[in-house]
């Protein structure tokens, strides 16, 4: 990553700032973007952008000719950024061919198989599912040697909304439950950035899975939590998917990345 020239798209977020960190300590030139809060890591380039406005992007694109972007920008309850926002980084990518590392997610599935792999199709069951499902249709349309790295539960070191969310259920500040017929294999934030550098800087194309080996329950990952964090795991409640009404899937149990 010596040399290399990097455009982060939705910088300021868990992912995005991990990925802008880790690039930066390799030597990389690296411009980073926010919707909202501008980030505080130092020597990066901030520039705020709203990806669901197709003329800012590519504004900023053609201005900065950057040689890698990485889209890590998303929101769960808009398709305007998830599907429309990420199409328009993809067609501004390969305007000026850029190396284009797309993040999607293990929601493109519907759960029901016993496995996934690189080869099964999405059926999405929610619409950010579907968002994603979309943006990677038309991300394999405009730009074919793109990556699409499709990931699982992002954790961090306390930082992540799962970690979060365990945390409040444990001191009783919020009301919910842990599923324990939801499946998902969580991945560290660390892992998760490295390996989209890593791809970025290869020669491969299309879907890669990127999420941890364990496939584990949400009520299994926040015992884990709860015991690396000094907390009762006895105080975190559980509950079942299927019995609240909550949309979205009961497993994804990936193959190994």
């Amino acid at each position: 990553m010596t040399a290399l020239d990097l455009l982060v798209i939705g910088g300021s977020g868990l992912l995005g700032r991990e990925v802008t960190q880790q690039a930066r300590r390799a030597g990389a030139r690296v411009l980073a973007t926010f919707h909202r809060n501008e980030s505080a890591l130092p020597a990066i380039d901030w520039r705020p952008l709203d990806i669901r406005h197709r003329d800012n992007v590519t504004a900023l694109v053609q201005q900065s000719q950057p040689a890698v972007i990485i889209n890590a920008a998303y929101q769960q309850a808009d398709w305007a950024t998830t599907a429309d926002g990420a199409t328009h980084v993809a067609a501004a990518a390969a305007a000026v061919g850029a190396r284009l590392v797309h993040v999607s997610s293990d929601a493109v599935f519907s759960g029901l198989a016993d496995r996934y792999d690189e080869t099964c199709p999405p059926d999405p069951t929610t619409p950010y599912g579907a968002a994603k499902a979309a943006a990677e249709t038309a991300i394999k349309g405009l730009d074919p040697g793109a990556i699409i790295a499709r990931t699982s539960l992002i954790i961090g070191n306390g930082n992540s909304q799962h970690e979060a969310f365990v945390h409040s259920l444990a001191s009783g500040t919020t009301a919910g439950v842990l599923f324990t017929d939801d499946v998902r294999c969580p991945i560290h934030v660390t892992d998760l950035a490295s390996a989209l550098l890593e791809l970025a800087c290869s020669p491969h194309s299309g879907i890669h899975h990127i999420a941890g080996t364990d496939a584990l329950t949400r009520h299994e990952l926040g015992v884990l939590i709860a015991r690396r964090d000094g907390l009762d795991a006895a105080d975190l409640p559980t509950g079942l998917r299927a019995r609240t009404g909550t949309p979205g899937p009961s497993k994804y149990a990936w193959t190994a990345p």
